[in-house]
C-alpha cells in the first residue's frame, strides 16, 4: 500500500487537530486543558502521527514544545484543510439559508471606515442579517492574518509588488493625489496655488518611509521640492483630518478617503497640481483559497462600488 493511501486511511484529521493546538499552546499539558481531555489521550494522537508519518513532528524540552522541519510541513498543510472544511461548512450553511452568513475584511483604518464600510452598506441591504467582520490594523500584520486564513479579504492600495502566494485584483486608480486644507484655512479661498507657496506651512504628512509618504516624497521632488518640514507626522489619516478642522494645517490624501467618507468631512481641496504615480486601490485574497459565500458577494460588491470610479480611468 502507497503511503498516500494509508494517510487517507489511518491519519485522523483529530489527531491534526490536537498537533495544532498542542503548537499553540506551547505544550501538551496546556493543549489537553484547553481541549478537556487527558495529556495521555494528548502524547497518544501526537505518537500515533509520528508513527504513521515515520517522522518526529514535535521536539520536546523543559519549556514545552515546539514543531520540526516536518511538523510545520503538517501543520501549514493541516491549516489549510481546516479552513477549506470551515469554508465548505459555511458554504452549506448559506445554501441553506442565502441571507445568512460572515466574512472577515480587513484594511488600514480609514480606507476601512471608507470604502470598506460603504461596501458593507450596500451589501448589507440586499443581506440584512449576514456578518461583516471589519478588522483593522498596520499593513504587515494585516497581510500576516490574511496568510494564516484570520481574515477572507483585504482591502487595501498596492505600493509595489506582493507576495507570490497572495492575489491583488485592482478595483480602481486611487489617485492623483490632493492637498487639502480645512474649510476655515485661508487658502481655502484660493482659485490658483503653486505647491511651492505651500512648502513652509504647517503640513500633517505620513512617515516618509510609510507607502504613502513615499509617493508623497516623489510628488515634491517631481515638483522640485524638498520634503517639507512636518509638524504632525502621523500615518493614521484620521489624526491627519482632525488637525484640519483648526484650519492651520494642510494634508495631502488620496481621492478614495474623502469620495467614500460615509459623513463628508469639513476640508477643501486646494486647486494644486501634484504630480504623483497611479496607485491601484484593490483586494487582496489568498490563492488558490476557497472563500466563504459572503467574502464572495463581499468582492462583488466592492466591484460594484468602485465602478463608478473605475470607468474615470
Amino acid at each position: 500500500m502507497q503511503m498516500s493511501d494509508r494517510i487517507g486511511r489511518r491519519i485522523k484529521l483529530q489527531d491534526v487537530h490536537i498537533l495544532l493546538a498542542v503548537v499553540q499552546a506551547g505544550s501538551m499539558g496546556k493543549a489537553a486543558r484547553h481541549l478537556s481531555t487527558s495529556q495521555p489521550n494528548i502524547s497518544k494522537s501526537i505518537t500515533d502521527l509520528e508513527q504513521e508519518l515515520g517522522v518526529r513532528l514535535l521536539d520536546r524540552h523543559r519549556q514545552g514544545v515546539e514543531p520540526t522541519e516536518y511538523g510545520r510541513a503538517l501543520l501549514d498543510c493541516g491549516i489549510a484543510v481546516f479552513d477549506e472544511l470551515r469554508q465548505g461548512v459555511k458554504n452549506i450553511e448559506f445554501l441553506a439559508d442565502p441571507a445568512t452568513g460572515e466574512a472577515r475584511i480587513g484594511g488600514p483604518p480609514f480606507l476601512t471606515a471608507t470604502f470598506a464600510c460603504a461596501v458593507v452598506d450596500r451589501l448589507s441591504r440586499r443581506y440584512p442579517r449576514i456578518v461583516v467582520h471589519l478588522t483593522v490594523g498596520p499593513e504587515q500584520d494585516l497581510y500576516r492574518k490574511l496568510s494564516d486564513r484570520n481574515l477572507d479579504v483585504l482591502v487595501t492600495r498596492k505600493f509595489g509588488p506582493i507576495d507570490e502566494h497572495l492575489e491583488f485584483e485592482s478595483l480602481f486608480d486611487d489617485s492623483p493625489l490632493l492637498v487639502v486644507a480645512g474649510a476655515r484655512s485661508p487658502w481655502a479661498r484660493r482659485r490658483r496655488i503653486e505647491l511651492a507657496e505651500l512648502v513652509n506651512e504647517r503640513w500633517a504628512l505620513p512617515s516618509p518611509e510609510s507607502g504613502m509618504g513615499s509617493l508623497v516624497m516623489e510628488a515634491f521632488r517631481a515638483s522640485g521640492l524638498a520634503y517639507p518640514r512636518t509638524t504632525a507626522v502621523a500615518d493614521f489619516v484620521e489624526g491627519r483630518m482632525n488637525l484640519l478642522a483648526s484650519g492651520r494645517f494642510l494634508t495631502i490624501l488620496p481621492p478614495s478617503v474623502l469620495g467614500f467618507s460615509m459623513g463628508r468631512p469639513r476640508c477643501k481641496v486646494l486647486p494644486v497640481e501634484l504630480p504623483s504615480a497611479p496607485v491601484s486601490l484593490g483586494i487582496v485574497t489568498l490563492k488558490n483559497r476557497t472563500l466563504s459565500p459572503v467574502a464572495r458577494l463581499f468582492i462583488e460588491h466592492a466591484r460594484a462600488v468602485a465602478k463608478p470610479r473605475a470607468k474615470r480611468k
